[in-house]
């Protein structure tokens, strides 16, 4: 089963403060607001979230030029640094040659060191490159493992392709009653995709089983509010 990696831009959540930036502790006072210079003030004192905020401005072209190879020169600052929405955005880079020569094992390290700090996109990423055998061996399980990481917080890709290997027993036992809880989840964060597999599932299980699959259902939101940590 070959899934799409899908790529989400993230929005940039900060900024830097007005006026003179002589510590990173002015930086800490970030707004989206902020003029880029100061952004990149921030960058030049190595503040980790200035650096990937700069980044994200040469890749959406929002406010900078787009530039691929800018875009990776302040990711993997602020990376290195262990700023994990940085690590997540260099493993995209690398996975889809943007701005760097394509390199699926660099790609698995930066989404592996951001997935290992919980960062949810590259946990799911890093599923999908075991799913797939790009960078890593093939490993059913171990994709199944990073992508219920993901889904556990929510994440709807995760979800939605945990359905997936449930229903053709990849990684993990066949299981109708479980690929449709995690449908059903995916579903009702809105994805098409999950709500038809969903119905489809549907057809073939009996009624005790969807009465059981909506049951665990219910029980996951209750154990995961929104907002909830």
């Amino acid at each position: 089963m070959k899934k799409a990696l899908l790529f989400v831009l993230a929005l940039i959540a900060s900024g830097c403060a007005e006026g003179e930036l002589e510590e990173s502790a002015s930086c800490a006072a970030l707004s989206i607001e902020s003029p880029l210079e100061d952004v990149l003030l921030c960058a030049e004192q190595g503040d980790a979230r200035a650096q990937y905020n700069l980044g994200l401005a040469y890749t959406t072209g929002q406010d900078a030029p787009q530039d691929g190879a800018e875009a990776e020169r302040w990711y993997r600052l602020a990376a290195e640094q262990g700023y994990a929405p940085a690590q997540f955005w260099l493993g995209i880079m690398y996975d889809s040659s943007a701005g760097v020569p394509e390199d699926n094992a660099e790609a698995v390290r930066w989404y592996r060191l951001a997935a290992e700090q919980g960062f949810a996109s590259a946990q799911h990423n890093l599923g999908l490159m075991y799913d797939t055998g790009e960078g890593v061996p093939e490993d059913d399980a171990e994709a199944v493992r990073w992508y219920r990481l993901a889904a556990e917080q929510g994440d709807v890709r995760s979800q939605h392709t945990l359905g997936y290997m449930y229903s053709d027993g990849e990684g993990v036992p066949e299981d109708d009653v479980l690929a449709y809880m995690w449908w059903n989840l995916a579903a009702a964060q809105g994805n098409e995709d999950a709500q038809g597999n969903k119905d489809i599932a549907e057809s073939r299980m009996t009624r005790e089983q969807i009465a059981e699959a909506q049951r665990m259902s219910r029980e996951w939101l209750e154990a995961h509010p929104p907002g909830g940590n």
